[in-house]
C-alpha cells in the first residue's frame, strides 16, 4: 500500500472519527484560547491594576498575593475544587459535585464534554477559581498578613466559591430553578465582592487611606488587560465558536466602553474633573456587570446596562467607605459585587429571564457568601493573626511580609 493512499485513507476517515466522540475543533481551539486570556486577566492584568493603586511601599505584596494566590488555587481545583464544582454528587447533587472527581479521577485525554476535551474545560474553569479569590485582595490591600491571605483563600475556594459554581454551572439547584448567569456575576462577582465587604469590615481600616494610587500608569495597563482578557472570559463561557461567542464578546465590548465614559463623565460632573484612574475603574464596573448579562441582552441593552453602572457603582463607592464605614480598600464590592448583582438582575429587567429566577440566586448565593465568609474569617484568625502589626503597616507590607522594595531611589 502506497504511502499516498494511507495519507487519503487517514484524511477520509479523520472527519468521522472527529464526529464519533463528539470534538470539534474550532470550539476546542476557542475554549484553549479564552482559557489564555482568562489567566491573562489575572496574571499580570489583576496584579498590574491593583498593584498601581496601592501605596509604592506595598505594591510587592499585592503582586506577591496574587500570584500566590492564583498558583495555590491551580493546584487546588485539581485536588478537590474541580470534584465539588463539577462532579456528581449523586443523591446531594442539587447541592454540591461530590468527590467522585478528586484529583481529576475518570478524567483523561480521551474526556469529552459537549464538544471539548474535558481537559480544556476543567482548565477553563480553573482560571476563574484563580480570579476568584484573586478578587478579594484588593479589600485588604496594606494591612494583611501574607499567610492569613493563602490559608483563608484556600479555604473560602474550596467551601465558598466552588458548591457556588456546581449551584449555578454544574447542574445544582439553582441551575435546575432556571437563574441565568453566564459568566459569573453571582458565581465571581458577587461571591467576590460580599467576601471583599466581610473581611475589610473585619480587618478594620488601613492607617492612611488618603494617599493616591502611587501609580495610574500600572492601573491603565491593568485595566487594558483585564478588557482584552475578558472576551474570553465572557465569550469562551459560551463554550462553542458560534454566532452566540461573537454576540458575547460584541455586548460585554460596548458595555465597558459606556461604562468607562458614563463613570468618568459623572465623575467630571461631580468633581470637575475627569481622572484616568475613574475612567479605567468605569472599564471594569462595566464588565463585571454585563458578565452575566453578555448571553442575553442585546447591543442597545448592554450600551444602557454599561451607561448605568459607570454611575451607580461610582455612588456605591461612596456609600461603602462612608455610610457603611467599611475600608474595601480598592473598591471590589461596589465593582463587582454590585455590579455582578446589578447585571445578574438585568436580566429580568429586560425580559430575559423571570424575576424570581433571578432574584433567588442573587439572594442564595449573597447570603451564603456572606455566612461562610464570616465563619472562615474568624475561624483562620484564631490561628493566624489577619492583620500585621501597626509598625509593620507602616514601613509597608513589601519590606515587613517579603523583605523587598519595589523601587530603589539610591540604586
Amino acid at each position: 500500500m502506497s504511502i499516498f493512499f494511507k495519507f487519503a485513507l487517514f484524511f477520509l476517515f479523520l472527519p468521522f472519527s472527529c464526529f464519533a466522540t463528539g470534538l470539534d475543533s474550532g470550539d476546542t481551539s476557542w475554549i484553549l484560547t479564552s482559557t489564555a486570556l482568562v489567566l491573562f486577566m489575572t496574571l499580570p492584568g489583576l496584579a498590574l491594576f491593583y498593584g498601581g493603586l496601592v501605596r509604592s511601599r506595598n505594591v510587592l505584596s499585592v503582586l506577591m498575593h496574587c500570584i500566590a494566590v492564583a498558583s495555590l488555587m491551580s493546584i487546588l481545583w485539581i485536588v478537590a475544587g474541580y470534584s465539588i464544582a463539577f462532579g456528581d454528587g449523586l443523591d446531594l447533587n442539587k447541592y454540591w459535585g461530590g468527590f467522585s472527581k478528586l484529583f481529576l479521577g475518570g478524567v483523561n485525554s480521551e474526556s469529552v464534554l459537549g464538544s471539548i476535551p474535558e481537559s480544556v474545560f476543567l482548565s477553563f474553569q480553573m482560571t476563574f477559581a484563580v480570579i476568584t479569590p484573586c478578587l478579594i485582595i484588593g479589600a485588604f490591600v496594606e494591612r494583611i498578613k501574607f499567610s492569613f491571605v493563602l490559608i483563608f483563600s484556600a479555604l473560602w475556594m474550596l467551601l465558598c466559591y466552588a458548591p457556588v459554581t456546581h449551584w449555578v454551572w454544574g447542574g445544582g439547584f439553582l441551575m435546575e430553578l432556571g437563574t441565568v448567569d453566564l459568566a459569573g456575576g453571582l458565581v465571581v462577582h458577587e461571591t467576590a465582592g460580599i467576601a471583599a465587604l466581610v473581611i475589610a469590615f473585619f480587618l478594620g481600616t488601613r492607617r492612611n487611606t488618603k494617599k493616591p494610587p502611587h501609580n495610574p500608569g500600572y492601573v491603565m495597563l491593568g485595566a487594558c488587560m483585564l478588557w482584552v482578557g475578558w472576551y474570553g472570559f465572557n465569550a469562551g463561557s459560551q463554550l462553542a465558536a458560534n454566532g452566540s461567542a461573537g454576540m458575547t464578546l460584541l455586548v460585554t465590548h460596548l458595555s465597558a466602553s459606556a461604562a468607562s465614559l458614563s463613570w468618568a463623565g459623572y465623575e467630571y460632573f461631580k468633581h470637575g474633573k475627569a481622572s484616568l484612574v475613574g475612567l479605567v475603574t468605569g472599564t471594569i464596573a462595566g464588565l463585571a456587570t454585563i458578565t452575566p448579562a453578555s448571553g442575553s441582552v442585546t447591543p442597545f441593552e448592554a450600551i444602557l446596562l454599561g451607561s448605568f453602572a459607570g454611575i451607580v457603582c461610582q455612588e456605591m463607592c461612596s456609600v461603602v467607605k462612608n455610610k457603611l464605614n467599611i475600608d474595601d480598600s480598592l473598591d471590589v464590592f461596589a465593582v463587582h459585587g454590585f455590579g455582578g448583582i446589578l447585571g445578574t438582575l438585568s436580566i429580568a429587567f429586560f425580559g430575559h429571564a423571570g424575576w424570581y429566577e433571578q432574584l433567588s440566586g442573587v439572594l442564595v448565593v449573597g447570603i451564603y457568601t456572606l455566612v461562610t465568609t464570616a465563619l472562615i474569617v474568624v475561624l483562620v484568625n484564631m490561628v493566624v493573626p489577619i492583620r500585621v502589626e501597626s509598625d509593620n503597616e507602616e514601613v509597608g507590607l513589601d519590606q515587613s511580609e517579603h523583605g523587598e522594595k519595589a523601587y530603589d531611589l539610591n540604586s
